[in-house]
């Protein structure tokens, strides 16, 4: 396989402690978590503290052959940015990481201005999680406008995950209207497998907005490996924007708990439906070019005990 690859979506944190939605969210032991109400299974469970951490992260990427991965944020992890700027600074070449804010009430700018200040390249939105029973957080905000253009005047990208369909599109094309200069990557292949997923893929047509495929084995994951139905997607996303405007990403490490890391790429490496040009745009030459990723590392292929 002759493909550089780096995963466009992941995530890490040393424990789970929050609450979203009235809800706790608590690391347990076995890679098990309290999560609003049920235990899941949040992580594989050998990894029995149910610490995810960079090492272990770095060790499934380099048996996988990822060169490289963009850490992003979700609030049912909780805030991880002290631990991501460790993670950065020891690890420069490996990892690119977002920083995320408290987006849920007012006061989020200084924190963007604070975490800008620190090193962060790029905000991180679960945008998804604003639709609050007290009253939804608009994207098209005040504040939120003053972010972005804070942002777009200092070259911080924008990462952000949209909720399921169309409901927060014509948001985001005010803020891409505003801002044509921020650089913004969305998250979740724009929720594919729900209704209307195909209006957030269309927002790549504006050139500086990318989509990435972050948890499309999860959203596939009662079809299952080596999930048609996502590269059928991955298609039809590629006649609408262009392969060029398209990444993959992991959801690294939830997607793990149902098949291995390199299970949730190599199904587009093997599939006959992808010719071998759109694989490397697919797999990393798109997000090398769109997050400045340089010097990754050549990783050799390792052979397993079962072969």
């Amino acid at each position: 396989m002759d493909y550089t690859i780096i995963d466009a979506h992941a995530h890490l944190w040393l424990r789970q402690d929050t609450v979203v939605d009235g809800l706790a969210i608590r690391t347990l032991e076995n890679g098990r978590s309290e999560f609003m109400g049920e235990i899941r299974q949040m992580v594989p469970p050998f990894m029995v503290d149910g610490v995810n951490s960079a090492e272990v992260f770095l060790s499934n990427m380099d048996y996988a052959q990822v060169a490289a991965a963009v850490i992003t944020q979700e609030y049912i992890d909780g805030i991880q940015n002290e631990y991501l700027a460790e993670v950065v600074a020891r690890y420069p070449g490996r990892f690119f990481v977002c920083g995320m804010c408290e987006f849920r009430k007012p006061g989020y700018l200084e924190q963007a201005r604070e975490l800008i200040s620190q090193g962060f390249k790029a905000i991180k939105i679960p945008a998804q999680r604003l639709l609050l029973k007290e009253g939804r957080v608009m994207l098209n905000c005040e504040e939120m406008m003053e972010m972005f253009r804070y942002m777009e005047e200092r070259e911080i990208m924008l990462s952000i995950d949209l909720a399921d369909g169309a409901v927060q599109v014509p948001e985001m094309e005010e803020v891409i209207r505003e801002c044509p200069r921020l650089k913004i990557a969305i998250g979740h292949f724009g929720m594919v497998t729900r209704p209307e997923w195909q209006e957030q893929i269309k927002l790549a047509r504006h050139p500086n907005v990318m989509i990435e495929s972050g948890g499309i084995t999860w959203l596939f994951n009662e079809e299952f490996y080596p999930f048609n139905g996502a590269v059928q997607a991955i298609r039809e996303a590629a006649d609408l924007v262009g392969m060029e405007k398209l990444m993959w990403g992991s959801d690294y490490p939830r997607t793990i708990t149902a098949i291995t890391y390199k299970m949730s790429y190599d199904f587009i490496s093997k599939t006959p439906e992808l010719t071998e040009a759109d694989k490397r745009l697919f797999l990393g030459e798109n997000a090398r070019n769109f997050y400045g990723f340089a010097d990754l590392p050549q990783l050799p292929y390792i052979k397993n005990m079962s072969e």
